[in-house]
């Protein structure tokens, strides 16, 4: 009984420090600014605002380059760009590219 209990305790153990080890890392990783994300930055040009499935295989996606939000219809056909707007929260425009 003995030995399973110290094999328990050490799992636990080696458990805690690496839990503890992540949580240090993403208090450093925070307190210094870095990127949170593995392909950089928030601060980059390209975010996707919103996604929305039309059906298995085909969605619609808002995404903002810059300052320009561009829509675009993704099916197994392809990707096209139904919309574009000039600047980022104005309203839509007419269809740049698609169907």
């Amino acid at each position: 009984m003995l030995p399973e209990m110290m094999m328990f305790l050490r799992t636990a153990g080696a458990l805690a420090a690496v839990l503890g080890a992540m949580l240090i890392l993403a208090w450093v990783t925070r307190r210094l600014g870095l990127p949170g994300r593995l392909g950089g930055s928030d601060a980059g040009r390209l975010r996707v605002l919103e996604t929305r499935w039309l059906d298995p295989r085909t969605r619609l996606v808002l995404l903002r380059y810059g300052e320009v939000e561009h829509l675009l219809l993704i099916s197994p056909a392809g990707a096209h760009l139904l919309d574009r707007s000039l600047t980022a929260g104005s309203r839509p425009g007419p269809a740049q590219g698609g169907l």
